[in-house]
């Protein structure tokens, strides 16, 4: 399966980050697919480049995002805040 995730780049106590398409069974900073954008945590407020085009595809095609980066796709307005992280209950019988 494709995620979409972070991959650390940077100096060691000075992070950053490329947001990248990448197999799920490929190492953090191992092989990725594309990169499709950037995030600086450490300026304030946090940098983010993203694009927005290469993202939504790879959203259309059921790659899944981690919980950081779907956090940061929510603040640029790429998919909408469902409220609850996890998914709706359902009453059973």
């Amino acid at each position: 399966m494709v995620k979409l995730r972070l991959k650390r780049m940077g100096a060691k106590q000075r992070p950053s980050y490329r947001i990248v398409a990448a197999e799920s069974s490929s190492p953090r900073d191992g092989r990725f697919i594309e990169q499709v954008g950037f995030y600086d945590p450490l300026t304030d407020p946090a940098t983010v480049t993203l694009n927005e085009d290469r993202v939504r595809h790879w959203l259309s095609v059921g790659a899944q995002p981690s919980d950081t980066v779907r956090s940061i796709l929510r603040r640029q307005g790429i998919i909408e805040d469902t409220g609850s992280p996890y998914p709706a209950k359902t009453a059973t019988a």
